[in-house]
């Protein structure tokens, strides 16, 4: 509460010192033939400039940020100055009228260096793109590793062509046929109890039905 009781008269005082320049500012425009309210967009320009300046400088303290906020600090100080009676503002010089009249240019000029420039600058320091969608990358991580190819216990025999050919069936049929699990028959090739077969393409295995129901029926009299 004290500090805030220390700080309402610089308050007051600000409010009063920005509302006397801002009203100095419109008279000045007004004078110089900018009438209704183009003469109070004119304090507007001054002091965003000058507030957009300021925090350049904070920010960066760079050259440009200087140049602007003297430039919009000597509007507004000139135009303060010029309502001290100094200047008959009823018969305005007419490099005044030609200052008041280019000062919208200006404003517009030194805004758009001060907050372009420092947004293309952040963007280039970070090395992204406005018109590009920078699509957000996933962490590099250890390579997945390949899942090891299950080591064949005997090479794969090829399907006979007698009459006792085996019943030749991939592991999933052979698991819904005999009603048990695709690992659980591929567990049975693995262990010899049944053979395992060339399939059609180089990577596919086929298994004997019969076999496999020979098993399951042995699994279930508990030999």
């Amino acid at each position: 509460m004290d500090r805030l009781r220390r700080l309402d008269p610089i308050l007051i005082q600000a409010v009063i010192a920005a509302a006397l320049s801002f009203a100095h500012i419109h008279d000045i425009a007004e004078a110089a033939g900018q009438g209704g309210w183009k003469a109070w967009a004119y304090p507007v320009s001054v002091d965003l400039l000058l507030v957009v300046a300021w925090r350049r400088m904070r920010t960066r303290g760079d050259a440009a940020g200087w140049f602007w906020f003297l430039t919009a600090m000597a509007a507004s100080l000139g135009a303060n100055v010029a309502t001290s009676g100094t200047m008959d503002l009823a018969n305005p010089p007419t490099w005044l009228r030609v200052v008041v009249a280019g000062w919208p240019a200006i404003a517009f000029l030194g805004g758009t260096l001060l907050v372009h420039s420092n947004r293309a600058e952040k963007l280039a320091a970070t090395g992204t793109s406005e018109l590009l969608p920078v699509e957000p990358q996933e962490p590099a991580g250890e390579p997945a590793e390949e899942p090891e190819e299950e080591a064949d216990p005997e090479p794969l025999k090829e399907p006979e062509t007698t009459d006792e050919a085996p019943f030749l069936v991939s592991y999933a049929d052979a698991a819904d046929a005999v009603d048990v699990a695709p690992e659980t028959v591929r567990g049975w090739a693995a262990q010899g109890k049944i053979q395992r077969y060339q399939g059609p393409t180089p990577k596919s295995v086929l298994v004997d039905l019969r076999e496999c129901k020979t098993v399951k029926n042995r699994r279930l009299a508990g030999v």
